[in-house]
């Protein structure tokens, strides 16, 4: 054995590079706390960033065991396997089932039942009741925010305490998917649905539930971020139903028989695009005219219809369609027709369609509250997306318009919700957020409660909020606070359908169930 030649002995095996791994996790960690911490984003903006940065993170520990881990080969890859394996076991226990209005996905274990589209028309409701009488009270909530289209019922008054005096459910009935709302007149309660692939207008009976007819056109809207079927709320005007599908199909239909009257496809008609969220504005009706958005070419983006027979009356404007509605809506003594596009808020006459005024907005984001027209010829403006709200004067100077800024605000964010305002002050949902904006200056009052993307009726002076987690809450408001009276759940899941309120029976649903419940009165 020659000693002049030691034997050789292999380097010492390098060690692993956790500290590395720890370094990623807690960068992304600070990333995530800092961009939820955002007050200035809306929550969309901040749980985007932030999956994003989750994304991020994933990606970067990828890298970090197969390239920099110092692992030993075997074992990055049994690392790699374990995670793919529990990726496999989570898609097999959890059902996706849709985006909450924050963009928050939402899952479910794979065993409880779906919710189905609906395919076919159910029968007689089993959930049915009669309950008693507590008074005659007229129902009518006739169209989109109620009888006047501002979501202010003032002479109701709620009872005040759910527990002593719970409300009544008179019935409950499966439903296809849509974010419309019911339109009621007396016994007489529609709605709009998808059914397989056809979009539909049904007629309930407003106690029983009965489904008593329905209209169905071959038309689907779906995306997956939304859901699928009709967004707008039908309007109900004496003895006939106007409807707007999401795919552009404009209805007449009689009240008491489903029977078609007159029927337009505007998309087609007036070579509009088909906006990313489907067509939502629900039909105005007055004076004999139906009004709905387009975004229609050649001065068509905001269009009329005589109700009588369905004949083209007026075209005006270029712009886009917003998810608005169009409002009446008096200024300087002149009745004008509001609606809030893509582009700007304009006013149109009701007799020819021209336009008066307009005045920009932030574009890039739905544009879906409906502006408040307020004393003094002035108009509040809200949208969501981390917009915020303005203050708008109108003025006429001889035949000329003009709108100008008072102020404006990144608060008061309405997404989907329609804010009501009341004594100089606006109460909504301020991005999920129940808050009160003073109206004189734009500072936010308070804020306070976190009930998502729901929607709000002012009734007596007290504020109905139906929260997008299905409860329905009852506050009492004041500039200084919001107390809660009381409150129930009669529904179960996503809800951004707005209510009805008619008289003493509220109407709810969502994309898969409709309910009626008779609510208690002071």
């Amino acid at each position: 054995m020659n000693s002049d030649h030691p034997p050789t002995s292999l380097p010492a095996p390098r060690a692993p590079r956790w500290w590395l791994a720890g370094l990623i996790l807690l960068i992304g960690a600070v990333v995530v706390v800092v961009f939820q911490l955002d007050a200035e984003r809306a929550f969309q903006a901040r749980n985007l960033r932030s999956a994003g940065a989750v994304l991020a993170t994933l990606a970067a520990l990828l890298l970090w065991l197969l390239l920099f881990s110092r692992l030993p080969w075997r074992r990055r890859f049994r690392i790699l396997g374990g995670v793919l394996g529990l990726v496999v076991l989570a898609a097999m226990v959890f059902r996706f089932q849709g985006f909450s209005g924050d963009l928050v996905p939402q899952f479910t274990w794979r065993w409880n039942r779906p919710n189905k589209p609906l395919t076919q028309v159910p029968g007689l409701p089993a959930s049915a009741v009669v309950a008693p009488v507590q008074q005659e009270t007229p129902r009518s909530f006739p169209q989109f925010l109620g009888p006047t289209r501002d979501a202010m019922l003032p002479e109701l008054r709620l009872a005040t305490n759910w527990v002593s005096r719970p409300p009544v459910l008179l019935w409950r009935q499966p439903v296809g998917g849509a974010w419309s709302g019911f339109a009621v007149q007396g016994d007489w309660a529609i709605t709009q649905e998808q059914v397989g692939e056809d979009e539909c207008v049904t007629a309930f009976h407003s106690v029983t539930g009965e489904r008593r007819w329905q209209r169905r056109d071959v038309a689907r809207y779906q995306n997956p971020l939304a859901g699928e079927g009709p967004r707008a709320t039908p309007t109900i005007v004496g003895d006939r139903v106007v409807t707007f599908g999401a795919t552009g199909w404009l209805n007449c239909l009689e009240l008491t028989t489903g029977k078609l009257v007159w029927q337009h496809q505007v998309k087609d008609e007036f070579s509009a695009g088909l906006p990313e969220w489907g067509f939502t504005s629900a039909p105005l009706v007055g004076d004999g005219r139906v009004v709905v958005s387009v975004g229609g070419r050649k001065d068509r983006s905001l269009v009329a219809y005589a109700l009588g027979d369905g004949t083209f009356l007026w075209g005006g404007g270029k712009a886009s369609p917003g998810y608005s509605a169009a409002v009446f809506a008096r200024f300087a003594g002149e009745e004008q027709v509001v609606i809030f596009n893509d582009e700007h808020v304009s006013s149109h006459s009701p007799t020819n369609g021209a336009v008066l005024w307009t005045y920009p907005w932030k574009k890039n984001h739905p544009h879906v509250a409906v502006p408040i027209r307020l004393e003094n010829d002035r108009l509040l403006i809200s949208s969501g997306y981390g917009t915020g709200s303005g203050l708008i004067q109108v003025q006429r100077t001889n035949d000329t318009w003009k709108a100008h800024e008072l102020w404006k605000t990144t608060r008061f964010r309405s997404k989907f919700s329609n804010p009501v305002a009341r004594d100089g002050f606006a109460y909504g949902l301020d991005d999920g957020m129940l808050a009160c904006l003073d109206l004189a200056t734009g500072e936010l009052a308070w804020k306070e409660g976190r009930y998502g993307h729901g929607q709000v009726l002012l009734v007596g002076g007290r504020l109905l909020v139906t929260a997008e987690d299905g409860r329905v809450l009852l506050f009492e408001i004041s500039p200084k606070q919001a107390t809660l009276l009381t409150l129930f759940q009669p529904l179960q899941g996503k809800c951004w359908n707005p209510p009805a309120l008619a008289g003493d029976l509220l109407f709810v649903r969502n994309e898969t169930e409709a309910a009626c419940y008779r609510i208690p009165l002071e």
